[in-house]
């Protein structure tokens, strides 16, 4: 029979196979029993048992006998992510650059090529999933990032919701929105939603993950017990969708009700709508997975790329880039897409993935510190394994990239992003953000200083968003307050100087002009 150890590092939808077939299991399944793998080397095998040790010592602090069960299964996969992660680390798994290229013109479609039907035939296979794992305290706000207002007293999450349903209303379908939360945000976003009840909008939701932290000495899970301080514990990425959807038991009432179409993408970007054309697309091409692209500029140089490796379309982060290649990966010339996060997959592939234990997302080891309960002491440094959903890509059946309009990926990850949002250059339709047609070439860019990194102080210094629909540049830093009805034009650069003011007056038409030092106007 597989061995206690072995039975407790198998995740719950592999235990029957593991307790009724005995050691023949192993043969089948990789990945997540323990016995076959080959630690390279004594030190990576001593780490995995003592973390194998402390995740059941944790278990073993949860009473409730099915919450017991869930948290088993959530630490198996964490001891998962955690094994590989040492034996990566052994092997010094890194990519090897040489064998990295561009991808191959059939790895990327363009999306102008696809047909432009707008067949609605398939809406009855397709759901909608946000990731609502995000809070917005980069933003200066408390709760999930999703509810921060975004226009017109509209959230990320208000916006959506509109979108699907004009969706379902205008197609006379019922496409689900489904929300996967963190523990960080789970009970917020369960109050938020209630508002929602009486519209035309079935909303699910489920929860991430939630792994223990690792302290970066140790090498030992952070939490003492399950019910240890929220600090000891994270969500583990976006790639962690496939076995949350699984383990929530949303995958299976998905493919019961005829759902076999899932279209992921961040909560915050407002780009990412519906597209009948790439839905039709996905049907008619049989591909399991489809990842958005769009051009890369010199904003995203940093966005992760599709990659030709080895004859298969693969995801590349900055952070798997060794330092000597840094620059060649920013490079627009050799690399001219970046992934969008906006991803289309079949959910039986899903199914297919999960159950087999297919899935080996690179894995991106985030470190971080847990502050110290007293002053005396030293922070507490810890290492947080996160995966990414569009890493996945190398997993699935015909999988490949659609190099889709920049209109399709207009996130929100700071106050810069949010002038633009909120500015002339968009209207509102339908929950769908519009840029003005008479608006030419891309959209400006924007950079705001320090002094506008909470949305507090951002509506403090600009109460009225200027107009910019001829915006092609905007900086400003230090302390600079707009007043109303201000016109921005071409490329516009204000810098209050250290300890200095300026205050733009109400109505100020600013072309094509750098304002520096200080300007305090005087009511008299």
């Amino acid at each position: 029979m597989a061995s206690a150890q072995t039975r407790s590092a198998v995740p719950s939808h592999l235990k029957n196979a593991a307790t009724a077939n005995g050691s023949d299991f192993q043969e089948r399944h990789h990945g997540k029993t323990q016995s076959h793998v080959a630690f390279e080397n004594t030190s990576t095998s001593v780490a995995a048992s003592q973390m194998r040790n402390a995740l059941n010592e944790l278990a073993d602090t949860v009473k409730d006998a099915s919450e017991k069960k869930r948290f088993e299964t959530e630490m198996d996969n964490f001891f998962s992510l955690f094994r590989r992660y040492l034996n990566d680390k052994a092997k010094s798994n890194e990519i090897d650059w040489n064998r990295i290229a561009p991808p191959k013109p059939e790895q990327v479609v363009d999306y102008n090529s696809l047909s432009n039907t707008e067949s609605v035939d398939f809406l009855s296979k397709l759901a909608v999933l946000k990731l609502n794992g995000g809070l917005g305290t980069s933003m200066g706000c408390v709760g999930p990032k999703s509810v921060i207002e975004v226009r017109d007293g509209m959230s990320f999450l208000d916006l959506s919701v509109r979108q699907i349903e004009f969706l379902n209303r205008t197609y006379d379908v019922n496409v689900p929105m489904i929300l996967m939360n963190s523990f960080n945000t789970d009970k917020d976003t369960a109050n938020i939603i209630k508002k929602y009840e009486g519209h035309n909008i079935d909303i699910m939701t489920f929860n991430q993950s939630k792994y223990p932290r690792i302290l970066k000495d140790s090498l030992l899970p952070a939490p003492k017990s399950a019910d240890s301080q929220i600090s000891d514990w994270y969500p583990p990425g976006h790639g962690d969708v496939f076995e949350s959807l699984y383990n929530s038991g949303i995958l299976d009432k998905l493919l019961d009700r005829g759902i076999e179409i899932l279209f992921l993408s961040n909560a915050d970007n407002l780009g990412a709508v519906v597209d009948l054309n790439i839905l039709q697309h996905m049907v008619e091409t049989r591909a399991e997975y489809i990842m958005e692209l769009t051009d890369k500029t010199k904003a995203d140089v940093k966005g992760g790329t599709i990659i030709d490796y080895e004859g298969q379309a693969r995801l590349l982060e900055i952070a798997q880039v060794p330092k000597q290649y840094v620059n060649e990966f920013k490079s627009i010339k050799k690399f001219k897409y970046f992934n969008t996060n906006n991803i289309w997959m079949n959910l039986r592939a899903v199914k297919r993935v999960v159950e087999q234990n297919e899935l080996e997302m690179e894995i991106i080891p985030n470190g971080k510190s847990i502050p110290a309960d007293k002053k005396s002491e030293t922070d507490v440094s810890v290492i947080q394994l996160e995966t990414a959903v569009g890493a996945a890509i190398k997993h699935f059946k015909n999988a490949h990239g659609i190099n889709v309009p920049r209109r399709r990926f207009l996130p929100v990850k700071t106050c810069s992003d949010l002038m633009l949002v909120k500015s002339d250059l968009y209207t509102l339709k339908h929950g769908q953000l519009m840029i003005d047609p008479s608006r030419f070439g891309p959209a400006p860019l924007i950079k705001l200083g320090s002094d506008f990194k909470k949305v507090s102080q951002f509506q403090g210094r600009i109460p009225s968003i200027p107009k910019i629909l001829e915006l092609d540049h905007l900086t400003i830093t230090g302390a600079v307050n707009l007043g109303r009805g201000v016109v921005l034009k071409g490329t516009v650069i204000i810098v209050a100087s250290e300890g200095n003011t300026i205050d733009v007056p109400p109505g100020s038409v600013l072309e094509n002009v750098v304002v520096q030092g200080s300007l305090r106007l005087l009511e008299h």
